[in-house]
């Protein structure tokens, strides 16, 4: 630890020398992460949370509103059932995902609005028939389209 500041000393200037002496001495050489860019998420201000963040960060986990959370499992949803390999599955994935969807339709939680319909089940089952019988034939593979009714 250094002195003490010298009285009528402006506290910037004496906090400066103290790093230019510091430097020179070499103090500051082989520090972890010398010559690197600072971690994202780096800021200035003082978060009383930033350990529960960077927990979450670490581990690949987020806090969505409901209604965005939903409309997130609900397009997994659709993308696993036309990636299913039965229509049985197909049907089972798009009826769960559409009771959870119209429950939030009726009962609206807080946060942003949902925004979507269920799905139409038939026509997921249509699309991945389609879908199954294009990725058989040779040739390209179809775009997906909405299948809300």
């Amino acid at each position: 630890m250094t002195e003490r500041k010298p009285p009528g000393v402006p506290f910037e200037s004496w906090v400066d020398k103290q790093i230019r002496d510091a430097e020179r001495r070499g103090e500051f050489d082989q520090l972890p992460g010398a010559g690197k860019p600072l971690p994202p998420g780096t800021d200035t201000s003082y978060d009383e949370l930033w350990w529960i963040k960077a927990k979450m960060a670490r581990e690949g986990l987020s806090v969505l509103p409901p209604a965005l959370a939903l409309r997130k499992e609900a397009e997994d949803a659709l993308a696993a059932a036309y990636a299913a390999s039965s229509e049985r599955i197909v049907r089972k994935i798009i009826t769960d995902v559409n009771v959870k969807l119209r429950e939030m339709m009726f009962k609206p939680p807080p946060g942003p609005p949902l925004g979507m319909k269920p799905y139409d089940v038939e026509a997921v089952v249509r699309e991945w028939r389609e879908r199954r019988a294009d990725a058989e034939a040779p040739g390209g593979a179809r775009d997906e389209g909405s299948h809300a009714q």
